[in-house]
């Protein structure tokens, strides 16, 4: 599985590696492809500029260093979500095959839609990877499940521990009031013997 990481990584990576680069060197040509979309996401978020050239630039430089990261196999999870995020707004924009004219164009463009689909959801699987390892879900309830059990053998040796000390307590009252009543028994004897007979 290992093999088929390195191998299918730098594939799913390739596709936004090289549209990164192309919208870095022309980003004039994404940024009004994009506009509709980016446009009114960056006014809603705040510290985001609303240039679309720039949040163009953004998205490319984002795409080309997490297409990068993804092939090298660093930071894999991260990484697929940042390209699943940087691939929303040129999916929803560029691609409206819905309001195209041309036949022709519509069909290109529905292709390319149902290819930017595909890749958001390969980015999916691959940020849902965990190369094998048990999810951190799965390892939280292991360990709640592990600590709910220590937790009650923990209580049953304090269970036990108790009925120990209340045990030897009870036996050491018991050699006590054995022991106050020989002494009782004796000095009561010894006080007979002293009493004048008569």
């Amino acid at each position: 599985m290992a093999v088929l990481r390195r191998i299918a990584r730098p594939l799913l990576a390739s596709s936004f590696v090289s549209g990164g680069l192309r919208t870095l060197r022309d980003p004039h040509a994404a940024a009004s492809a994009a506009a509709p979309v980016l446009v009114p996401l960056a006014a809603r978020t705040g510290p985001l500029t609303k240039d679309p050239v720039r949040l163009a630039r953004l998205n490319g430089a984002v795409q080309l260093g997490a297409g990068t990261l993804l092939a090298l196999g660093r930071s894999p999870r991260v990484c697929a979500l940042a390209l699943a995020a940087s691939l929303l707004p040129t999916t929803l924009s560029g691609h409206a095959w819905r309001t195209a004219e041309d036949p022709d164009e519509r069909r290109r463009a529905r292709v390319q839609f149902t290819k930017d689909l595909s890749l958001l959801g390969g980015l999916l699987v691959a940020a849902a990877d965990t190369h094998g390892k048990p999810s951190v879900a799965y390892r939280t309830r292991a360990a709640a499940r592990s600590g709910k059990r220590e937790a009650l053998a923990t209580a049953r040796q304090a269970t036990h521990a108790a009925q120990e000390v209340a045990d030897s307590a009870r036996h050491t009252l018991a050699d006590a009031s054995h022991s106050a009543r020989s002494a009782a028994g004796s000095a009561t004897a010894a006080a007979r013997e002293r009493l004048p007979i008569g």
